[in-house]
């Protein structure tokens, strides 16, 4: 496996979205990510997605999407010889995550301390909904829990997004503070703890609304004119007049068209566009049921402005952009399924799937030889139930 991250040993002792995740984009830039979980009680996210064949055979969609590049090895923590191949192969390895509750892994005995006595050098990335300090850090968590208590489901008028956005910006999230502690630890010479907060995370996604629910007596705006949704003759508009400057080009281009929009040549700046949102709406909204969405597209385009027609996700995925930037890559071994690959490319040792999402356990046996466990001690540890 080639990649950016080509020389990475990553532990991944996590489930369901937001861990896995994180993972994944370590994986994809080619660090050898190995998949832990326990034997009779892999990821869950393994039995979920639209195909009940691929579900059963513990290669369920919504694992797959974030399981690529790794490799799996079923290990029951919990029993002695377990633990101790997990501080086997944390003595080489260069990170740690996990993703279970605030205490379980220090009740095993694999805790941070411990690890960190074998690996001094170990990033120890401990993913959580709450972080591991504060009232809430034993409290489990899972997206739409940590949409209702940061108020992402207000701020959407009392409807959950249909998305788990936090998880994966979650993993983001912590990808980037395991990337930042490696970089500390080149001039440190040792590891460290993360501590990474689904809630935090949440917050810093609605940064300027979180900053104005603090202020002492924040001033409502009205819906801005220029950025909200619009019903055209046959689908629904977006357009992207945001900047009091980029008002003007939507006149300027309305104009050219026959459209007259009272008050929109006088916005030139944030107080106009606030000032004038109520009048302007409903004119533009008499404007855009004109044409058809994709002709307003191609005009607004060429009036140098942002807009797209709102799409089904059944669309989306089929969008030429995608396409042309290989944002989707098919599993080696399954060419009828497309993974997603990172959101960015690199001129050399970018993102790339070269080893299709591992059954449950696949490369235990592997994994142990590598440690110096023999083929006897092996097949022992798999009658035992300590691996799969």
């Amino acid at each position: 496996m080639t990649g950016a991250l080509k020389n990475l040993r990553v532990l991944d002792a996590t489930h369901v979205l937001a861990g896995p995740f994180c993972g994944y984009q370590l994986a994809l830039l080619g660090a050898d990510v190995i998949k832990i979980e326990p034997p009779t009680a892999p990821d869950c996210a393994r039995g979920r997605g639209p195909d009940d064949e691929l579900n059963a055979h513990g290669l369920g969609l919504t694992y797959q999407v974030q399981g690529a590049n790794k490799r799996a090895l079923a290990l029951d923590m919990t029993t002695t010889e377990g633990r101790d191949i997990l501080l086997a192969l944390a003595r080489d390895a260069d990170v740690f995550i996990e993703n279970y509750t605030t205490g379980a892994m220090e009740r095993l005995g694999l805790g941070y301390e411990e690890l960190a006595a074998q690996n001094t050098g170990l990033i120890y990335c401990s993913m959580t909904g709450f972080g591991n300090t504060g009232p809430k850090a034993a409290t489990g968590a899972y997206d739409n829990v940590i949409q209702a208590i940061s108020g992402i489901i207000a701020q959407s008028a009392g409807h959950k997004p249909g998305v788990s956005f936090v998880d994966y910006a979650a993993g983001y999230s912590a990808a980037f503070a395991i990337m930042a502690a490696l970089y500390q630890r080149q001039h440190s010479g040792r590891g460290t703890l993360i501590s990474a907060s689904m809630l935090e995370v949440a917050m810093s996604l609605m940064a300027p609304e979180v900053a104005a629910a603090q202020h002492s007596d924040p001033i409502k705006r009205p819906s801005e004119a220029g950025i909200i949704t619009y019903e055209t003759l046959d689908g629904q508009l977006m357009p992207g007049a945001f900047r009091p400057a980029q008002y003007g080009k939507l006149n300027d281009c309305l104009s050219k068209l026959g459209y007259t929009v009272d008050g929109l040549s006088s916005i030139r700046d944030w107080p106009d566009v606030w000032a004038n949102a109520g009048t302007l709406r409903p004119q533009l909204a008499s404007v855009f049921l004109t044409r058809a969405a994709d002709e307003w597209v191609e005009l607004l385009h060429a009036a140098d402005l942002p807009a797209e027609r709102i799409k089904k996700l059944s669309e989306a995925v089929e969008e030429p952009q995608l396409d042309a930037r290989g944002y989707f890559s098919a599993s080696p071994d399954n060419p009828d399924v497309m993974l997603p690959l990172a959101a960015f490319s690199l001129l050399q040792g970018g993102p790339k799937i070269t080893r299709s999402p591992p059954t449950v356990g696949q490369h235990s046996s592997e994994i142990l030889k590598e440690l110096g466990y023999s083929t006897d001690a092996i097949a022992r540890l798999r009658n035992a139930g300590v691996i799969a």
